[in-house]
């Protein structure tokens, strides 16, 4: 009986060999390849990704309008610019967004994704800008976030005495302000030449079991014997 369970183990090992020994053809492939070849492979895979990414991304436009705080005769410059800091903040709430879908003939959804608003330290102005598929639609959504804007300040200039004017309506863009194809190919060439550099530093090198044994050292060369009768 003992006999047997031994065949039976002995069978069972020879029909599942080890993981290990199933890993070894596949490490020695990497073993072989050259670091040049690794290095130019990334770049290679790294680039063609990136421009087909760049190729079939639609081109994406973004368009600026600018609204200023203005302060009254009953206020200063400094309240003009606390305000327009807020106002910046307050461009992209829900409050002004629900107005400016009506103009800009969008939902509340897509100007909460697309448009973002930026304020400057020292200038009492806010920029709002849009992006969208298409020119024109970039265009309309900036005016109308600053429409529904100067409306919502409006309502509370008697009480902030600043009031908040256009101050420029939103250019057509000419150009997509997303990257070209051969941009995002250099970033993927750039980014696969790393990523081939860092499979230089962890692939395994080569031992003796995987057929190449080491040079030999040649032993320390003995020193003839003067007094040695020949």
């Amino acid at each position: 009986m003992t006999s047997t369970t031994e065949s039976q183990a002995s069978q069972a090992s020879q029909a599942s060999p080890a993981p290990a020994t199933r890993r070894r053809p596949v490490l020695r492939r990497l073993r072989s390849l050259s670091p040049s070849l690794l290095l130019v492979a990334g770049a290679l895979a790294g680039g063609l990704a990136g421009g087909a990414y760049g190729a079939l991304t639609p081109p994406a436009y973004s368009a600026t309008a600018y609204v200023v705080a203005v302060p009254t005769g009953k206020s200063d410059p400094q309240a003009a610019l606390g305000l327009a800091q807020a106002y910046g903040r307050v461009a992209t709430q829900l409050a002004v967004l629900g107005d400016a879908q009506v103009w800009a003939g969008v939902p509340v959804s897509t100007l909460r994704e697309n448009v973002r608003s930026a304020t400057s330290p020292d200038a009492p102005m806010v920029a709002v800008t849009a992006t969208a598929a298409r020119p024109d639609l970039a265009v309309d959504m900036a005016d109308a976030v600053t429409r529904a804007l100067t409306r919502h300040a409006g309502r509370t200039k008697n009480a902030t005495q600043v009031e908040l004017q256009r101050f420029s309506r939103a250019v057509r863009p000419s150009e997509p302000s997303s990257a070209p194809p051969a941009l995002t190919g250099l970033v993927g060439a750039s980014a696969g030449g790393l990523l081939g550099g860092l499979a230089l530093l962890v692939r395994p090198r080569r031992t003796a079991a995987d057929g190449t044994l080491p040079a030999a050292v040649p032993g320390p060369a003995t020193a003839a014997d003067p007094h040695r009768r020949p």
